[in-house]
């Protein structure tokens, strides 16, 4: 069976890996163009383009596939085509080159959370679960029929980095299910209902903009859920102090002020409902660390009120 892969993301990787060091014939691998990253805006590859090349897979690095990619995938002839986080939408032209369709690796308990960022929204909207579903692509987004699920609880303070390694691996092992489960006949296409459909939005950098009037354990949700990126920050000092971890705690005054603040006691911040326990943070040009060593060198005044501004 010749089969081309299609992704991007350190996500994608593991389900890669799990191809080739299973006997996989893995003729062609598509994936994001190199872009500019760092300070330095040096062109990276992509993580998937790593590791291909590793393995001498011919690398395909189309701007659009469904114009500039189409040629170089029917002279592949794949037999089928797996997906992980490639960032690209197929065309249905694309989607008829593999005669035995295209395989998805999503990383959702679908109908739930289809779109870009489906491990962030979990952790977002306060989800106990999440997990990996493995689906026929059609020309929707995320809409094709269901295959294999993989579900596991999302852990106390686990952010969306944390929460992505796990999947990614639990990705890779439900795709080697799914291909067994094709190649013996007994691989069952379940549709979707509509009516327990969710669809998130992108995500983008104002989300990560602190709003101390919502609950403590909505922003809890939203600092955890956004790390490591675009991740959440307060206006402080004149620069942004980034949250990196927290817990929802007790106490109660003005959104924003300061609760407490000290080596002992750490950082305690109210909201529009409760307060929240700050436990990670980055200080404007410094380095991650813990809230409690970060205040023994840095005094933040009881009382003052943390207000937002635009970034």
């Amino acid at each position: 069976m010749r089969i081309v892969f299609m992704g991007t993301p350190e996500f994608a990787v593991p389900s890669l890996r799990a191809l080739c060091e299973n006997g996989y014939d893995v003729v062609g691998v598509f994936t994001q163009p190199d872009r500019p990253k760092g300070r330095g805006n040096k062109m990276t590859m992509s993580p998937v383009k790593e590791y291909a090349l590793s393995r001498d897979i011919p690398v395909f690095q189309p701007q659009r596939i469904r114009r500039d990619g189409v040629e170089d995938l029917k002279t592949l002839a794949p037999d089928l085509c797996v997906t992980a986080a490639f960032g690209q939408i197929l065309s249905q032209e694309i989607l008829d080159i593999p005669p035995m369709g295209n395989i998805n690796v999503h990383a959702s308990l679908l109908p739930r959370h289809r779109g870009s960022a489906p491990i962030n929204w979990a952790i977002l909207q306060g989800d106990k679960e999440a997990g990996v579903t493995t689906m026929m692509m059609d020309r929707g987004i995320d809409t094709g029929d269901m295959l294999l699920k993989s579900a596991t609880a999302i852990q106390p303070g686990e952010t969306a980095g944390e929460l992505t390694i796990r999947l990614s691996r639990m990705g890779a092992a439900l795709l080697l299910e799914t291909l067994r489960a094709l190649e013996s006949g007994t691989l069952e296409r379940i549709p979707q209902d509509e009516s327990r459909m969710t669809y998130d939005p992108m995500l983008d950098k104002q989300m990560g903009v602190i709003d101390w009037t919502v609950t403590a354990t909505d922003i809890v949700n939203r600092i955890h859920g956004l790390n490591p990126w675009p991740g959440c920050s307060t206006a402080w000092q004149g620069g942004r102090l980034k949250l990196l971890r927290a817990a929802v705690a007790e106490g109660a005054g003005l959104p924003g002020e300061i609760l407490a603040a000290d080596a002992k006691s750490g950082l305690s911040i109210a909201c529009g409902e409760g307060a929240v326990s700050v436990t990670m943070l980055q200080a404007p040009g410094g380095k991650p660390m813990n809230a409690k060593d970060y205040l023994r060198g840095h005094p933040m005044a009881v009382g003052t009120v943390l207000k937002e501004e635009e970034v």
